[in-house]
């Protein structure tokens, strides 16, 4: 999930939060921006509104965010980070596991991650999923799949496993279009799609059907 401008985290909140209260606040600013986003909509979000529903001050939301929109940069930001931190943490898994690795559980598991993080909001709410995929730049998506794609094939290449075929650039670029892909149409159509266990069986077929050796059944 690309952020809606590359603004650092530093740039984009007015004070870093260094205190366990502080931790909270933020957490409690970003809960109340994805509740307000699902339930009314963009134009029904303001800060004033943020900041009574939170039960605080404008002056203390003031003092993090300048703007609604720095809020929901930072919201979407983190969460992509969360769901490149789970898929890194999955993938460093499978390569210190091979010997008792099954290729195609860990695919499912890959898929799942990425329809949760980044299409039927586990972890955010649909609508701020949606709201990002709707203000992505173009080059902040493209260095995400590129990043992504790297170290997909950088795990592939440790694990080598007899039932995956070698990397290539070009495997390695079709299959996270696709997959990616099909998730932010499902995510931006609102399709009741996300969230099935069919939704996420095809996206396996599909990859694995790139992945795997030709032989393999």
């Amino acid at each position: 999930m690309a952020k809606p401008n590359p603004a650092s985290s530093s740039e984009i909140m007015r004070k870093l939060p260094t205190q366990e209260r502080a931790q909270r606040t933020i957490e409690t600013i970003f809960q109340t921006t994805a509740h307000i986003l699902e339930s009314e909509g963009e134009a029904g979000l303001t800060t004033n509104k943020v900041a009574a529903k939170a039960g605080f001050s404008i002056g203390t939301l003031y003092q993090y965010f300048p703007s609604k929109e720095a809020i929901l940069t930072a919201l979407i930001a983190r969460e992509r980070r969360r769901v490149m931190d789970e898929l890194d943490a999955l993938m460093e898994s499978a390569e210190n596991q091979i010997d008792q690795l099954e290729p195609k559980t860990f695919l499912r598991q890959f898929i799942r991650i990425n329809i949760d993080g980044l299409g039927s909001g586990r972890s955010a709410k649909r609508a701020m999923i949606r709201f990002a995929w709707q203000h992505d730049h173009h080059e902040d998506i493209t260095q995400a799949l590129r990043e992504t794609a790297e170290r997909i094939a950088i795990s592939m290449q440790r694990i080598h496993h007899p039932k995956l075929r070698p990397p290539t650039p070009a495997m390695m670029f079709v299959v996270t279009r696709a997959v990616i892909g099909a998730i932010r149409s499902a995510s931006l159509e609102k399709s009741p799609l996300l969230g099935s266990i069919e939704f996420e069986d095809e996206l396996v077929r599909l990859a694995w059907g790139m992945l795997s050796q030709q032989d393999d059944s």
